[in-house]
């Protein structure tokens, strides 16, 4: 596939003769297969076509950003092709450090989005951490389902301690399409509230740095963000349990 992309960028078209010579397959495979190298290519057509519009509109786009990267936040959300942060909040490049998963979980385990936390935090210096969930999340309704998804299982088996701390809840509402909207808007939360929990994040409040940390839902159907704007209250229930002596000796 890597030699494909640098032919592209040789000026050359991308052939799936290489791919397709060592295989024996019939017409249909074949001609499936020219259909997804036809979908392939549309992607550099499209990376020429947006710097050809950038440089035109600055021609000092690119030049900038080499040694520019100076983010106010950094986002957590879902891995969904629906949700892209950037184009949602009509932010520019190097504006929003960005992290997604599978139902934009934070886990303490994680050692991936723990170090875009940290290095976000302690060498971005941003001052927002928003962890984004979105409804109809395919990951959050998975973790209600009863049937086994391979291993995914492991990943979602976050979201159903979500669904046990708060089962009183979600069991009261019968509408499955409302309890499944809840069930987003209850994950954001317990997600935004598992990054005030590290310690990367209690540390830079025990040095007197601003980092302040949101729970966002995006509703598919309008476009619209919601802030739900119950972290600081949340936080203060919860903060003797998990609050960490960061200070330093």
């Amino acid at each position: 596939m890597l030699d494909l992309a640098e032919d592209y960028n040789a000026g050359l078209q991308p052939n799936p003769y290489n791919f397709k010579k060592s295989r024996h397959l019939s017409s249909n495979n074949l001609a499936e297969i020219d259909e997804d190298f036809h979908d392939y290519k549309k992607l550099f057509t499209g990376n020429r076509d947006f710097v050809a519009r950038k440089t035109k509109e600055d021609p000092e786009y690119f030049t900038r950003l080499v040694n520019t990267q100076t983010p106010k936040y950094v986002l957590i959300g879902c891995s969904d092709s629906r949700v892209p942060p950037d184009q949602l909040t009509n932010t520019n490049p190097g504006e929003i450090f960005i992290h997604r998963n599978v139902a934009n979980l934070v886990v303490n385990t994680d050692n991936n989005i723990m170090s875009v936390l940290q290095y976000a935090i302690e060498v971005l210096k941003v001052k927002h951490v928003i962890v984004m969930g979105h409804y109809g999340c395919g990951g959050v309704k998975a973790s209600m389902e009863h049937q086994p998804h391979g291993l995914i299982d492991k990943w979602l088996r976050n979201i159903k301690d979500v669904q046990r701390l708060h089962w009183d809840e979600l069991n009261s509402i019968d509408d499955p399409e409302q309890r499944w909207r809840r069930l987003v808007e209850l994950n954001v939360r317990e997600q935004a509230l598992n990054v005030c929990k590290t310690r990367i994040v209690q540390q830079a409040w025990e040095k007197g740095f601003n980092v302040h940390v949101h729970a966002w839902v995006y509703e598919l159907a309008t476009g619209h963000i919601k802030d739900l704007e119950i972290l600081e209250k949340d936080w203060l229930d919860i903060k003797p349990i998990y609050e960490l002596d960061c200070t330093e000796e």
